[in-house]
C-alpha cells in the first residue's frame, strides 16, 4: 500500500470510528436520560483488543480518553506506541502474577483484582516502579461462597476482605468494582439484574471506602442496562471498533 492509500484508510477508517462513537454516545446519553441521570456520569472505555495501535492513536484524535486491554502481550506494545497519547489505560482481563511487573509499567487502572496474592503483587510491583495504580475488585456474581467465578472474580462475601487488602497495600489505589453479566447461576440472561445487584455491593462498600465509586459495568450488548443500573464506566468494544477478527 502506498503512502496515499494508506493516508485514505486512514481517513475512511477515521470517519468509521467516529459514527460508531457518535452511536455509542446517543446509546449512553439516551440511558442516562430514562433514569433521571446526567451524562456526565458515565465514562466509556473502548476496549481495544484485537485493533491495532492505529486504532487507538485516530480513537484519541477524536476524544476517547479511556482505553483498555485484556491480554499483556498485546497491551504493552500498544501502550508504548501511543504513549505520547493523552490517555487512561485499563486492564481488564483476568491477571496472572507473573505479568503483573508489566502490567503496572502502563496500566492506570487494573480492573480485575479478584484475590489477595494479585494484591500482594500488584503492590510491590508499583512500588517498585514509583506509580500509584487503582484497582478495582472483580465481582463474579455467578460464585459460590469463597469461590472464584467461572470469569475470574471474587464472591460477593469475599468483597470486604479484599478491598480492605488493596486500600492497605502500598502503591495501590481503592477505586471500585467491576463484573461482567455472568453466563451461569441466577443472574444469567439477567443482565439488569446483575447490574443492580453490583450497585448494591458498591454502595455497601463505599460506606467503609467513600472514595471508591467506580462501578465498571456493561459492554457494547448491554451498555444501556448497566448504566441505567448506576455504571459510572461501561466498556465498549465492538461497538465502536467493529467485529473482532478471529484470534489464532
Amino acid at each position: 500500500m502506498d503512502r496515499t492509500e494508506d493516508t485514505a484508510a486512514l481517513a475512511a477508517r477515521k470517519d468509521e470510528l467516529a459514527a460508531n462513537l457518535a452511536r455509542v454516545e446517543e446509546r449512553i446519553s439516551s440511558a442516562c436520560a430514562s433514569v433521571g441521570r446526567a451524562r456526565e456520569e458515565v465514562t466509556p472505555i473502548v476496549v481495544t483488543k484485537t485493533y491495532p495501535a492505529s486504532d487507538v492513536r485516530l480513537l484519541a484524535g477524536l476524544g476517547v480518553r479511556h482505553v483498555a486491554e485484556n491480554r499483556d502481550q498485546d497491551a504493552a506494545p500498544k501502550a508504548a506506541a501511543s504513549a505520547d497519547l493523552p490517555l487512561t489505560w485499563h486492564f481488564v482481563g483476568q491477571l496472572q502474577t507473573n505479568k503483573v511487573r508489566s502490567v503496572v509499567g502502563y496500566a492506570d487502572v487494573v480492573q480485575s483484582v479478584d484475590r489477595l496474592k494479585l494484591v500482594g503483587s500488584l503492590s510491590s510491583a508499583a512500588v517498585r516502579a514509583g506509580r500509584e495504580v487503582g484497582c478495582l475488585l472483580q465481582v463474579a456474581l455467578d460464585a459460590e461462597v469463597g469461590a472464584r467465578g467461572e470469569r475470574g472474580g471474587v464472591s460477593p462475601d469475599g468483597v470486604e476482605e479484599l478491598a480492605a487488602a488493596v486500600a492497605a497495600a502500598p502503591g495501590l489505589r481503592l477505586d471500585g468494582l467491576m463484573t461482567v453479566a455472568p453466563l451461569a447461576g441466577a443472574y444469567a440472561g439477567r443482565q439488569r439484574a446483575a447490574f443492580d445487584r453490583l450497585v448494591e455491593i458498591s454502595t455497601r462498600l463505599r460506606t467503609a471506602h467513600p472514595a471508591a465509586t467506580m462501578v465498571s459495568a456493561g459492554m457494547s450488548a448491554d451498555l444501556d442496562e448497566a448504566v441505567a443500573a448506576g455504571a459510572t464506566h461501561v466498556r465498549v468494544g465492538t461497538a465502536v471498533l467493529g467485529a473482532r477478527p478471529r484470534l489464532g
